[in-house]
């Protein structure tokens, strides 16, 4: 029998703003050779330093080189060092720095773009390891089209995208029409300390459902899963009309999933809360509401700090002048927006805002102060957090220390990131991964409840 043909081994060639994307990218091609380019340690050293959000990734993607190179020789970095995954793990792959290349032909891109320098050094590869698929990897698509148009093979970084397509996404509640209980064969209903809990086989569409996830139905059943093991679901019966009246610093829900996300707001047990929905559909002003209830009444909390991520913000923020909360009130002007939204109705409005911010704990902080502090006890709001990635969202999220809630909103038709879409949106990637945590909970708000006017904006333009 003649002996099958071995795979062609690739070279991938990563683009910086992959690196920035994921910092531990390097370790994510399997046996393959991975190359850094001159030009992209050139373009991570020029954005380590300054205040931009990225810049402490680019610091984590230089040390993660630096780490695997070890002290490795020149000619084994052009060659290519062995990639150690762990202690004991043989080495897997290999990584190279090679510098810009030049080509047997005359034909190739204007050097005066750093772009055009990468895709030059890929297509001289192309001629020196023909034995090689050359691949290069980047976030920005117009790098991939014109590295095809060069002839050279491009494709995305999809190693943190976790769905294909975004309608997957979940919703955080389940419709049912008609009645729930049609298609329920049997059912154990028990009462514990004044709670109607229902005991369900875990079977058919409830087999799809996930910890913290809501049923609603069209003759006004609504239930919360609450406890969920291989072959069973316990589902926490909810009053509708309980949750439609619940009061929340004078808010008053206008629909079901605005009940529902309150419901999940309010829930001391619940630490990790990200509210999606499109532009007007009341994301910030219900986190407020319900964190101004729960620092100010209930006292659950010390303090709230309110943060967003906006293209741009860190790199203008250091020319306003004044305090750091001074240079970010421009920046987080919906949090004073849904304030005065909150008191509308009083008789001095901007007294009642006044009044509030002088005696509700609200920090308004940029998003490199949030970066290498732990806050106990409070509430952190993370608006526009589409704009963020899987790494940053990691790293924002895991400043929570103990007793505090994180709250995300976020709409993924507005994403303002280049490097960004919404199945690779950090916030995509949480909502997913964080599916089956029992302290976690999301809901996907419906409706423009804004104005008439930005209802039918929002479905015609």
């Amino acid at each position: 029998m003649p002996r099958a043909p071995q795979a062609r081994k690739k070279m991938y060639v990563l683009d910086t703003n992959v690196l920035i994307h994921d910092p531990n990218a390097l370790l994510n091609f399997e046996e393959h050779a991975v190359i850094i380019p001159m030009t992209v340690l050139e373009e991570l050293d020029s954005l380590k330093s300054g205040k931009q959000t990225v810049a402490a990734d680019c610091r984590q993607a230089i040390r993660n080189i630096d780490k695997l190179l070890g002290d490795a020789n020149p000619k084994d970095i052009e060659k290519g060092v062995p990639i150690l995954r762990g202690k004991k793990a043989d080495p897997l792959g290999t990584l190279a720095i090679i510098m810009s290349t030049e080509r047997n032909g005359n034909h190739s891109l204007p050097e005066h773009l750093n772009d055009n320098k990468i895709i030059n050094t890929l297509a001289a590869l192309q001629e020196r390891h023909t034995s090689h698929d050359i691949i290069l990897v980047s976030k920005d698509i117009n790098m991939r089209l014109k590295a095809r148009g060069f002839g050279v093979e491009a494709q995305d970084y999809h190693n943190d995208q976790l769905l294909d397509d975004i309608d997957l996404l979940p919703k955080g509640y389940t419709e049912f029409p008609n009645s729930f209980w049609d298609n329920i064969a049997k059912v154990e209903t028990v009462q514990r300390a004044g709670v109607t809990e229902h005991l369900l086989k875990r079977e058919g569409d409830l087999a799809k459902l996930n910890i913290n996830e809501f049923v609603i139905d069209e003759r006004g059943f609504i239930g919360q899963v609450v406890d969920i093991s291989e072959d069973q679901l316990v589902i926490k019966d909810l009053l509708h009309d309980d949750l439609m009246n619940e009061e929340v610093w004078g808010l008053i829900p206008r629909d079901i999933y605005q009940a529902m996300a309150l419901h999940l707001l309010l829930d001391p047990e619940i630490h990790l809360v990200n509210l999606t929905g499109s532009a007007g559909s009341g994301k910030t002003i219900l986190a407020l509401a319900a964190c101004i209830e729960m620092t100010v009444a209930s006292k659950l909390y010390k303090r709230i700090i309110a943060t967003r991520s906006t293209q741009g913000l860190d790199e203008d923020i250091g020319f306003l002048p004044g305090t750091e909360a001074e240079k970010m009130e421009p920046w987080l002007g919906a949090i004073v927006d849904n304030l005065e939204a909150l008191h509308e109705d009083d008789e001095n409005m901007s007294a009642s805002v006044d009044y509030i911010l002088s005696k509700v704990p609200l920090h308004f902080k940029s998003m490199n102060y949030i970066r290498g502090r732990s806050f106990q006890h409070s509430l952190i709001i993370i608006d526009e957090s589409q704009n963020l990635t899987p790494h940053q969202i990691k790293t924002i999220i895991t400043r929570a220390g103990n007793g505090s809630k994180v709250i995300c909103l976020g709409n993924l038709a507005q994403i303002d990131t280049p490097y960004l879409s919404p199945l690779s949106s950090g916030l995509t990637y949480m909502t997913e991964r964080f599916k089956g945590f029992k302290h976690g909970g999301h809901i996907h708000l419906q409706g423009v409840p804004r104005s008439v006017l930005a209802e039918f904006a929002e479905a015609n333009l």
